[in-house]
């Protein structure tokens, strides 16, 4: 084989290998972008649709729910074809223990299967870093997860910060997560894992297939209500998103980055806060190539 036939043949082999990394890349699909409507509370009180109408101008894909399902509280057959008249689809919702029981469980399931969402997640509850409580909480998921499953959706807990402090030579929430069936999601919720030290990329690894839904957002201090003096839009700040991004896709079967805003920077209201956090983390995922 002569010295041109030679690297006619390795830059043929280069061009095949490029093209094959780059197909393989496109074929890995991109988590949907929403957004946690608490972010929006009190835009959401004051004029249900037409934030959601201008939350989809965004160009979120998707909306979480927090509890307020504005004049639809009792037809989520009709929410979900406003929604649909939007583009947008409902990627979850919160509903705390309080409200979801054994009793209660089978209407809850019915309003989120005629929504149009799989993903039911339980925000917070006092017994979540309590020694003593924990496997109480840990019983009651369980059961109400082995329920969830049996009417086609997908039970979860959201963390705070208080899930990761250490309990038996572990954390809480290490605690929860090895306890819970591999069914049960885990919401990890990035800005208050990285506040606390934690490292949310190692922790999506840690328990693989689980973190179906994930919350994106900068948390600068334990409380809010203050003007914060840090960076707390998405891509403003200092840490990987892409990364966590490619984490996601690969090992967490995450199908939904949720966009979470409690912080806003000065001049910005909630709403344009959002705003700036979805043009950030666009930016973010075009310069990945997606």
């Amino acid at each position: 084989m002569n010295a041109k036939i030679l690297i006619l043949v390795l830059l043929t082999f280069l061009t095949s290998s490029a093209v094959n990394a780059m197909s393989s890349k496109k074929k890995q699909a991109l988590p949907q972008i929403s957004v946690q409507l608490y972010s929006v509370r009190y835009d959401v009180k004051d004029d249900f649709k037409g934030s959601l109408k201008a939350i989809a101008e965004m160009g979120f894909e998707g909306v979480e729910f927090a509890g307020d399902y504005g004049p639809y509280q009792d037809d989520p057959k009709a929410l979900k074809a406003f929604l649909s008249s939007l583009g947008l689809q409902a990627s979850g919702v919160h509903i705390k223990l309080d409200d979801l029981n054994t009793e209660t469980a089978a209407k809850y399931f019915q309003f989120y299967n005629d929504l149009g969402t799989k993903l039911v997640i339980i925000p917070i509850d006092d017994r979540s870093d309590d020694p003593e409580r924990i496997d109480e909480l840990i019983a009651e998921m369980n059961v109400l997860s082995a329920m969830a499953t049996k009417a086609g959706l997908t039970l979860g807990f959201h963390n705070h910060g208080k899930e990761f402090k250490a309990f038996k030579d572990t954390t809480f929430w290490d605690h929860i997560a090895q306890n819970t069936e591999r069914t049960f999601s885990l919401q990890l919720d990035v800005g208050w894992v990285n506040l606390v030290g934690a490292d949310p990329i190692e922790y999506v690894k840690r328990y693989p297939q689980r973190t179906q839904t994930t919350h994106y957002k900068v948390r600068t201090r334990d409380k809010v209500g203050i003007t914060p003096t840090e960076p707390v839009t998405i891509g403003e700040d200092d840490f990987d998103w892409a990364k966590l991004i490619e984490t996601n896709m690969r090992h967490g079967d995450t199908q939904w980055i949720v966009v979470e805003q409690e912080e806003f920077p000065e001049g910005l209201t909630p709403m344009q806060s959002v705003a700036a956090s979805k043009k950030g983390l666009d930016a973010i995922i075009k310069k990945m190539g997606y």
